[in-house]
């Protein structure tokens, strides 16, 4: 594994690369809000991934390689996020399909981004549906307008005790259901099982 700097109109991020020997495909995933890349989903799904010969990049974004914990705004997020995919292009996927995803915040990134990055598909680890209550009471709207622009398969695996909810699943979606809360610690097993699966089925 070997990490580089990549400089984004918010500073630099950091890739981690995870390569495999002859990549049919590379996986880029970004951590949760407050989280890093080493995050226990991030890492059970980078071994499935690898082990289905699917090279994989964790991508920092740069208010985390500042040392800051609280994330940029969305539109910071996507910017710093469709850099980093441009030079990865450039210099690493050499051309092969390139599946996006994350956890948490991270997963809607990649979906904001999907189209612009020009994803095979998207991973959705523990995608943050619908948001807690605002401190007057009121319910913010649902993120699932997030899940639904994208436009090519996604899967989303989900904790079944998820205080975010759960999203629908739909012809293009996939909802793979764990043993989990928000964290999706409660199942690792079952999170690698469904990324590893699901990239067989996209890369056929």
């Amino acid at each position: 594994m070997s990490a580089s700097e990549i400089e984004t109109p918010q500073g630099p991020a950091r890739a981690h690369l995870h390569p495999v020997t002859s990549p049919r495909a590379w996986l880029l995933l970004g951590h949760g809000a407050g989280g890093g890349v080493a995050a226990r989903d991030l890492v059970a799904a980078t071994d499935a991934a690898r082990a289905a010969d699917v090279g994989v990049v964790l991508v920092e974004q740069p208010y985390r390689v500042a040392g800051r914990r609280s994330p940029a705004p969305a539109r910071q997020l996507d910017a710093a996020w469709l850099a980093v995919v441009g030079e990865l292009r450039r210099e690493v996927t050499a051309g092969l399909p390139l599946v996006v995803g994350g956890r948490s915040s991270g997963a809607r990134v990649a979906c904001r981004t999907a189209g612009p990055a020009g994803a095979a598909g998207v991973v959705c680890l523990a995608f943050p549906l619908q948001p807690p209550a605002r401190r007057d009471g009121t319910i913010p709207p649902s993120r699932l307008e997030e899940l639904e622009a994208v436009t090519v398969p996604v899967l989303v695996v989900q904790g079944t005790r998820d205080r975010f909810g759960m999203p629908p699943g739909s012809p293009l979606r996939s909802v793979v259901e764990v043993s989990a809360d928000h964290s999706l610690r409660g199942d690792l097993a079952a999170v690698g099982a469904a990324v590893g699966t699901w990239l067989h089925e996209l890369l056929a």
